[in-house]
């Protein structure tokens, strides 16, 4: 679950596709795209690694990308690596706050969270409120346990929610075709190879999930509750609406 973590990222591109140009061809292309340059680059490193440092090395070493840089260029290697990682670790908070307050901000215009975080700028059209209630539920989080423990918890949910959101399809398809509606029909997307490739991911983040709990089940629990925590405040936003 931690090496799936390590890929993700990909998802919160469809979080800005209602802002995209052409998403119905654009959105693909940046998660196939996106994913692929990831793998090649992951892989290259660890070709990297595995060339100086050997499989012994490797297996012994704490931070393989800093090992590396220090057995390259001595000292000033590890510490170039560890400013690299700095930088690299900003770009994803960048990222984190570019996307994911666009999900608070929509549930809260659809009228199933706090009707203050809808808000947009006036100017800028930036959620705003939507921002600072993640960085406190994110200060919240960084106090509350370790990287790993976080790590565990995150990867856990995530593929959950993956296997949900992907078996929604299922649903809405359904619906579509009582309604008269085939994949061809204006303004429907086209899934390749529609229904083998999704009922292959919901198989996949199924024994993500079951992985999980069978390989950590305490932090799996605690995961499963904090995700119980939304049912009642779902169903609270819910009977007001």
């Amino acid at each position: 679950v931690p090496i799936l973590f390590t890929y993700g990222g990909w998802q919160q591109t469809n979080f800005i596709a209602e802002e995209m140009i052409e998403p119905e061809r654009n959105l693909p292309r940046a998660l196939v795209l996106g994913v692929a340059v990831v793998v090649a680059v992951y892989l290259l490193a660890n070709l990297a690694y595995l060339r100086v440092l050997g499989t012994a090395g490797l297996a012994a070493s704490a931070a393989p990308a800093a090992d590396l840089m220090r057995t390259l260029l001595g000292p000033a290697g590890g510490t170039l690596m560890a400013a690299g990682i700095a930088a690299s670790t900003f770009g994803f908070l960048n990222l984190v706050i570019l996307v994911t307050p666009r999900v608070l901000q929509a549930m809260a215009a659809d009228g199933v969270f706090f009707p203050r975080l809808a808000r947009l700028h006036p100017v800028h059209r930036t959620p705003g409120a939507a921002i600072i209630a993640l960085a406190g539920w994110a200060i919240v989080l960084t106090l509350s346990g370790s990287f790993s423990q976080l790590v565990d918890y995150v990867a856990f949910a995530d593929w959950i929610f993956f296997g949900l959101t992907v078996a929604g399809l299922f649903v809405y398809r359904s619906r579509d075709k009582q309604g008269g509606l085939t994949a061809g029909s204006a303004g429907q997307f086209r899934v390749p190879a529609y229904p083998w490739t999704p009922a292959l991911f919901v198989a996949a983040a199924l024994f993500v999930v079951a992985s999980s709990i069978v390989a950590n089940p305490g932090n799996a629990l605690i995961g499963t509750g904090l995700l119980g925590l939304g049912v009642p405040v779902y169903l609270y936003w819910k009977r007001r609406r």
